[in-house]
């Protein structure tokens, strides 16, 4: 029997890909762009669904990172999720002073990120007519 409080027993491969997760966005916020993606496999893809873009391969998705006109200024991970071989990363990209609401979902296949779907949003305005259901968060 266990407590509420008890986190759920972790594999070492989990651990494994959780440390790897926090090195990668560390190494992203810092702009250390080979460190950044050491955690993808050689041949991973990367979807960008609202573009219609996809980048195949780690050397690529490493070039078009590099490439970025606008460099992200801020970097704030707001959670990481997951278990098994899917994990699923919530953070906050400033770009231009402008925050970019950002979901990464990585699929691993031996260690390494074989595939990564991210998603990227735009915050905007509150509708004043559901106020009185809400509450604002930061």
């Amino acid at each position: 029997m266990s407590s509420k409080n008890e986190q759920p027993e972790r594999s070492t491969e989990e651990e494994q890909i959780r440390e790897a997760l926090n090195e990668h966005w560390q190494a992203s916020a810092a702009g250390d762009a080979d460190a950044e993606h050491n955690i993808y496999d050689e041949n991973a893809i990367c979807d960008y669904p609202q573009s219609g873009e996809r980048i195949i391969g780690r050397r690529n998705l490493q070039a078009l990172r590099s490439h970025h006109p606008g460099k992200p200024a801020g970097f704030n991970v707001r959670r990481i999720i997951g278990n098994g071989n899917l994990w699923i990363t919530e953070y906050i990209i400033t770009y231009q002073g402008r925050p970019a609401y950002t979901v990464s979902i990585m699929e691993f296949r031996n260690g390494k990120v074989a595939h990564e779907t991210q998603y990227f949003a735009d915050p905007f305005e509150a509708p004043a007519w559901r106020s009185q259901w809400v509450q604002q968060i930061g």
